[in-house]
């Protein structure tokens, strides 16, 4: 058991939490000698009293008060949540007169192009909660219809007195001049002083109407819900003593202090995945590993990334139905978790996902009301994972419903229950392989030169499979892979981005003018870092620009000199062409290129202390196998099983094998060799 901190400590805790769907994760790193104390706690309704759940549970295991806490930052799925449950604040839209249906006509694209009867994506804002406005911005920003006072709060008092709290104000071409939303702004906080109001133009200034207004929807819709839980939860945090500041974290794996996620919480929707990806590229980091495939297999999906020196990002990410044009980690979604469910199509065909069981009911084995079979019960028939040791002894788990659940399909497939599990796993192998090799080959990389670093409950359980069928060099599967989310909350730095939309031939511009643009954004990037108010060990601004040939559809992402060196139009249009013929394997010099938008992304390195990735934890005692029958692949084999927290530096241990420990479960099959490195990682190599 770890020693507990004493009373009233100076030493401080820095404490990462992850708020999931099922499990709330927290990491609290002792910076007296960088031990990290791990605990999962159940997800509650309310996410932040599993927060203080959790924090009451540190107390008890291992004597950590609110006081003793210095450093404070957290992830949580509540935004994401809200949007792809639907189940966010209703939301009023002050827009341009004529374009009250940019909601609803999208980019008049079908969802699937072979269906012409699929449903469309309905929108957050019904029609008749988008007023029209008389005012008018040319595409230059110059103003041909001034606003008026009298109608913008008419039209705003109208929503509020219908029940709509959360006004969304979005006017065309307000990207090229914010003049009218910041006047209207302005008058409806002063009549409605407790509504909720946010204007496009702050929330992200890019072109594209739709996208544009999507996303300030967004930032409406979910931001009563955030405001309330971040304000509650500073609330309790204060009650209980803590006086260390909160911070959040953000999809662009960065984080950000409580006051500017009230502001922007649509900027907490990918925080997740992004979590874990950051503390993916930290293990790689320490480890000296700069080329990683990322595995996050949790109960619904597998997020999938490829670090290739530096963190990826995406400026065309999609949440459920709706595009989301904020710079992202570059995270994609394939649907084969945990909780995946088995099932067999209308051709008697076995298939897995993309359903899941969620947290609730959960899988059969789970015991809380589910009975339809999945990847998880799979795990359990097939002898892969104890029923006795799941979450270090603390979560029981049913073996016999999921020998029931699975029984029902094996019976319509007519075969045993063990050789149905044992598909079942199979199925999702492929799964994952179908979706994960379109996104390496994508990206440009080779798997046989990458490490694949499996996390979250089931990704180190399912990684060796994976591993099996594509070839990677190594895998490696950090000490706490069931908690690198928090990890994740725990070691990012400040992170923010800032656009600037131009659509202009690069030589119609002038290299002052150039410089200009890129000034503004810097200013812009210092002025957010200042009101912060976060002590940085090192500030980095990172320019960039989207471009294309003139007369192209897609434009690409292109790296720029540091901050500090003057740009030119003709050194931008050469590195175009160079990223071009990177990205697509060919350039033509000879064409136009056009600026599209000009980037700056500002990083404050925040110091940390040194992480000793050795989780200290209580479990219950329970009976611990030396060996176990697992099916796998259509056979019977005898697995040697070792408990996590008894292996060593310069282990060697052989396939086919289980590491149990209190986060996750470790299947390693026959032709891998683990080694157990300095930090204790377990990196398993092909025989």
């Amino acid at each position: 058991m770890a020693t507990p901190l004493a009373s009233g400590t100076k030493a401080g805790i820095r404490l990462g939490i992850d708020v999931g769907g099922t499990f709330t994760d927290l990491l609290a790193l002792d910076e007296r000698d960088g031990r990290v104390l791990a605990l999962k706690t159940a997800s509650t309704v309310a996410p932040e009293d599993a927060i203080i759940n959790g924090l009451a549970e540190l107390g008890k295991r291992f004597g950590v008060t609110p006081q003793d806490v210095t450093y404070f930052s957290h992830g949580t799925t509540l935004a994401v949540n809200t949007l792809l449950q639907r189940n966010g604040d209703a939301v009023g839209v002050l827009t341009t007169r004529g374009f009250r249906d940019t909601l609803e006509l999208r980019r008049l694209r079908l969802p699937k192009a072979n269906d012409l009867f699929v449903p469309k994506p309905v929108s957050l804002v019904p029609r008749r909660h988008m007023r029209e406005i008389d005012e008018r911005l040319l595409s230059d920003g110059t103003v041909l219809i001034p606003i008026d006072r009298a109608q913008i709060e008419a039209e705003a008092k109208a929503l509020y007195d219908a029940g709509i709290h959360n006004i969304a104000i979005c006017f065309l071409h307000s990207f090229r001049n914010d003049v009218h939303e910041r006047q209207a702004k302005a008058w409806v906080e002063a009549l409605l002083p407790d509504a909720y109001i946010c204007t496009s133009s702050e929330v992200w200034p890019q072109q594209r109407e739709y996208e544009r207004f999507l996303i300030s929807v967004i930032n409406c819709y979910v931001g009563g819900r955030m405001k309330r839980y971040f304000s509650t939860l500073q609330s309790k945090l204060s009650a209980l003593g803590m006086t260390s500041r909160i911070f959040s974290t953000k999809s662009n794996g960065g984080v950000m202090s409580l006051d500017a996620a009230r502001d922007r919480p649509v900027q907490t929707l990918l925080s997740g995945p992004a979590s874990g990806v950051i503390g993916a590229a930290y293990i790689g980091r320490l480890i000296g590993e700069s080329r990683l495939i990322t595995l996050d297999m949790g109960g619904t999906s597998v997020d999938i990334a490829v670090i290739n020196g530096e963190l990826p990002y995406a400026t065309d990410n999609n949440v459920g139905d709706y595009p989301v044009i904020m710079p992202a980690v570059d995270v994609s979604a394939i649907g084969a978790g945990g909780g995946s469910i088995a099932w067999i199509n209308p051709e008697g065909v076995l298939k897995v996902g993309p359903e899941s069981a969620g947290a609730v009911p959960g899988p059969a084995c789970y015991g809380r009301g589910g009975t339809r079979p999945t990847v998880t019960d799979a795990y359990v028939v097939t002898g892969i994972c104890s029923p006795h040791n799941f979450l270090g002894g603390e979560m029981k788990i049913d073996a016999g419903k999921a020998k029931r659940a699975i029984g029902r399909l094996a019976d319509q497939l007519e075969m045993g229950v063990s050789e149905t599990a044992d598909a079942i796993l199979q199925i999702t192998t492929a799964n994952i392989y179908a979706g994960l090799i379109p996104q390496i080959a994508r990206r440009g990389v080779d798997a046989s030169d990458c490490a694949l670093l499996p996390y979250g409950a089931a990704g180190p359980t399912h990684a060796f499979m994976v591993a099996r069928e594509i070839g990677f060099k190594k895998v490696i599967v950090p000490p706490t892979p069931g908690l690198l989310c928090a990890l994740g909350c725990l070691v990012a730095d400040l992170r923010a981005d800032f656009v600037s939309t131009l659509t202009r031939d690069i030589f119609d511009l002038d290299d002052a003018e150039l410089n200009a643009v890129y000034d503004e954004l810097e200013a812009q990037a210092h002025d957010w870092i200042d009101r912060e108010r976060i002590e940085v060990h090192e500030l980095h601004i990172l320019r960039s620009a989207d471009m294309c040939y003139v007369g192209q559809s897609f434009e690409i992402n292109v790296p720029l000199p540091s901050t500090g060196s003057s740009l030119s139009t003709a050194g931008l249009a050469h590195a175009f062409h160079q990223r071009h013929a990177a990205v697509y394997g060919h350039a033509d010099e000879a064409s136009p290129a056009r600026l599209i938008e000009a980037r700056v992304q500002v990083v404050g390195i925040m110091p940390k202390p040194e992480v000793n990735l050795i989780a200290s934890r209580t479990a219950r005692s329970v009976e611990r196998e030396i060996s176990r029958e697992i099916f796998e692949r259509g056979r019977t084999v005898s697995a040697r099983i070792y408990q996590r927290a008894s292996l060593g530096v310069s282990d060697v241990l052989e396939g086919p094998c289980v590491i149990e420990q209190y986060d996750t479960n470790i299947y390693v099959p026959e032709g891998f060799r683990l080694t157990v490195d300095e930090r204790l990682n377990i990196v398993g190599t092909p025989l």
